[in-house]
């Protein structure tokens, strides 16, 4: 009996240390840029669980951005699974400029991003009506490629402190912060309509449902600044059909007191929040983003 409680008791120690953990997967499928898949898959995992892939910001990677969010502790509660996608070219940015990333079954980080994604459904009997993407910086202006590339795959996106979608198109420069082409994270203007354009192009003939979209940006930022967050917002809203309903401040404002809140039709499609004091990038709010996704 002495012996069957300790050993119990070491079994649930060792439950303790050896309890889930990020994964690395070196084998997922069409890879052309050679990118990194890690992911997380709690003890608990949901029956047809979601799928969030969550991008790390310009000079991060999978491992610090699995610690940079609170994420793996709602996916222990909540029971769906988190992919941390990681790169090292451009100084560990994305590829959000060239036309493979861009374009619906091109190339480039998008589409190793996608075999992951379809990696996961099917080895964890995932709900592809489920799959949601995030991330920071660099990490949200490829969340904006994700969504507009393969509007199939996601059905929702936030994105912290990034730009629209094909804001960097075209770009010779590297997408880093010290690239020599910094018109788009200084604040890029199109109209709505243009910007549409470029969503429409990625996947021409597409008719079905778009993804819906949180844009999370900060005032006092210097380095994608805040106009980038007020174009994405112009995108999305030509794309899903919506326009701004009405603007909320204050106490009542879930992302924080320090932002405005600007609702879109019904808040269900499309909301931005504007932090006031906020800088780079503005940090995820993840009970208030997975909300949003339909998720808590």
């Amino acid at each position: 009996m002495k012996f069957s409680a300790t050993v119990t008791g070491l079994l649930a120690s060792a439950g303790l240390v050896l309890g889930a953990t990020l994964q690395q997967v070196s084998s997922f499928g069409d890879n052309p840029s050679s990118i990194q898949m890690y992911i997380y898959v709690p003890d608990k995992v949901a029956t047809n669980p979601a799928i969030i892939v969550a991008l790390h910001p310009c000079g991060g990677s999978s491992t610090q951005w699995y610690s940079g969010t609170k994420l793996p502790s709602y996916a222990d509660s909540q029971g769906f699974i988190v992919i941390y996608p990681g790169t090292t070219k451009y100084s560990n940015c994305w590829d959000v400029n060239n036309a493979g990333s861009l374009t619906h079954g091109g190339s480039g980080d998008a589409l190793g991003i996608i075999s992951m994604v379809n990696y996961t459904l099917e080895k964890y009997n995932g709900d592809k009506s489920k799959v949601y993407v995030m991330g920071a910086s660099s990490g949200a202006m490829m969340t904006n490629v994700m969504v507009g590339a393969y509007p199939d795959v996601f059905e929702a996106g936030a994105a912290y402190s990034g730009a629209a979608f094909a804001c960097f198109a075209g770009s010779l420069a590297p997408p880093t912060p010290f690239g020599n082409n910094q018109t788009c994270a200084q604040g890029l203007q199109h109209t709505p309509e243009q910007w549409a354009q470029y969503v429409y192009n990625a996947y021409p003939g597409y008719t079905g449902k778009r993804p819906r979209m949180q844009v999370i940006h900060g005032l006092s930022d210097t380095l994608v600044r805040p106009q980038c967050g007020y174009e994405q917002l112009k995108q999305w809203s030509a794309v899903l059909g919506v326009t701004n309903t009405k603007n909320n401040t204050g106490s009542s404002v879930a992302e924080g007191s320090q932002y405005t809140e600007m609702v879109y039709g019904d808040g269900t499609q499309l909301v931005g929040y504007f932090g006031q004091g906020v800088g780079h990038f503005a940090p995820p709010n993840e009970p208030v983003m997975l909300k949003f996704f339909g998720l808590m």
